[in-house]
């Protein structure tokens, strides 16, 4: 059975900046981490067929190994679907030894008009087992704060 994680926020930007915000390479990697993570990206082809690779590393991975080593999450990331301002789709998968962590998770990322601002909806399908749904909306969630921290400074 597959599992579905949601997320949601209003942020205080326009469609168009908050789109902005998920195909810009330097932003990516100031907002996309969360909470007690950094980012960097290595790859980077921001088109439909495109993607990149992200490595996540934990400040401090004591209660909370990585996927990929002790201390790192690494994940390649395809773009499946661009539709400025209001969607991105990409289909992530995590570089893991343990098979918890095996497939192919599509993440979707709608935005609509809501007010002055933008509802950021994220929805997450085909999350691997090995990746707890309160870790993962957390997560989801930070990153949401993330981003409406990066684009209202910005807008």
């Amino acid at each position: 059975m597959t599992r579905t994680d949601r997320a949601h926020r209003v942020v205080a930007a326009p469609p168009a900046t908050v789109y902005g915000a998920l195909l810009d390479r330097a932003a990516l990697e100031a907002w996309l981490p969360p909470d007690g993570m950094r980012g960097r990206i290595e790859r980077w082809d921001p088109r439909p067929g495109g993607g990149f690779r992200m490595v996540l590393t934990y400040l401090d991975p004591t209660d909370t190994p990585g996927k990929t080593s002790d201390a790192t999450d690494v994940v390649d990331v395809g773009f499946t679907d661009l539709s400025p301002p209001e969607r991105v789709v990409q289909r992530a998968v995590f570089e893991a030894d343990d098979p918890s962590y095996a497939g192919t998770m599509t993440m979707t990322w709608q935005l609509a008009a809501a007010g002055d601002g933008t509802e950021v909806t994220v929805t997450a399908t085909d999350v691997p087992p090995g990746i707890s749904r309160a870790d993962h909306e957390a997560g989801i969630a930070s990153s949401l704060a993330n981003l409406a921290s990066y684009v209202e400074a910005v807008g």
